[in-house]
């Protein structure tokens, strides 16, 4: 692991610096934890469960969805908003909280040559592919609900995605004139498909809740809606279906029974808010 990664990381144990020794790290207390020989390291306290992570077919779905370019519109609106808000672009640190496979925070990285971004994800199968993601890019696996593995004010960008937010450890590991950049989705996000299969919905209430959340902690400073009509085919479907949360609540089978069901094109809506917060 890259050097000026691990310097950003602290032991989940007892908040000590971590150093690399070999294919471990370590803190002063004796801590130790190894680095897969697929470039990531997890830093989950104690008997942290993954039991609600990512499985190996959800990542390789998402994989398959997402280098289709089905989102590429999302990830370049995100490449122009981090540019166009970053107060300085010498060296700064992009962690990405539930990053999956590293999709945005590798071309993050691209447009921005002295970046260093580190891909925070619960997932082992996830973080295999984030480690593979970029040269620049150091993966982590932990727990976004619990105390994250990093130094305070580490961060000069915190992306959230599609991915749970922890307000308290943004606010603490963003620099003082820090970034947080979350995407939400709006109820209309998918909605075709969500009504289709019967897949989860996004509660209408979701940015009051948001709102609250980050209330006394971050001020907003932009927002940004997108929506994009989008043609899937089957495959494209299934994988869709199956890279998100709702794929432990749908069989395979039922899912490829639906799927036969739709005409041989399904057009669908790409719709998200992104907003930019300031930490305060």
């Amino acid at each position: 692991m890259r050097p000026e990664i691990v310097a950003l990381l602290s032991c989940p144990l007892c908040r000590e610096d971590l150093r690399q020794d070999g294919l471990r790290l370590c803190c002063r207390q004796g801590h130790s934890f190894d680095i897969a020989r697929q470039g990531y390291v997890n830093l989950l306290p104690g008997r942290g469960s993954t039991t609600t992570a990512d499985s190996a077919a959800m990542v390789a779905a998402r994989d398959s969805f997402l280098a289709a370019g089905h989102f590429a519109r999302l990830r370049a609106l995100l490449v122009e908003t981090v540019s166009e808000h970053l107060t300085s672009t010498t060296g700064p640190v992009l962690v990405d909280a539930g990053a999956g496979t590293g999709y945005y925070l590798s071309a993050l990285l691209d447009h921005l040559p002295g970046a260093r971004g580190l891909a925070l994800d619960l997932s082992t199968h996830a973080s295999r592919r984030a480690a593979k993601s970029h040269d620049r890019v150091g993966a982590v696996v932990c727990d976004v609900w619990r105390t994250l593995p990093l130094k305070d004010f580490c961060a000069t960008v915190l992306l959230d995605v599609f991915a749970p937010r922890n307000a308290g450890e943004f606010h603490r590991v963003l620099s003082s004139d820090g970034l947080l950049v979350m995407v939400t989705p709006t109820p209309a996000h998918l909605q075709e498909i969500v009504t289709a299969f019967r897949l989860l919905i996004v509660d209408p209430r979701k940015p009051e809740r948001v709102g609250e959340s980050l209330r006394g902690l971050f001020a907003p400073c932009a927002h940004t809606q997108l929506e994009e009509a989008l043609e899937l085919n089957h495959t494209q479907v299934t994988a869709l279906v199956g890279m998100g949360p709702s794929s432990h609540h749908v069989t395979e089978q039922e899912l490829s029974l639906r799927v036969a069901a739709l005409p041989p094109v399904v057009q669908t809506t790409l719709s998200i808010t992104l907003t930019v917060y300031r930490r305060i």
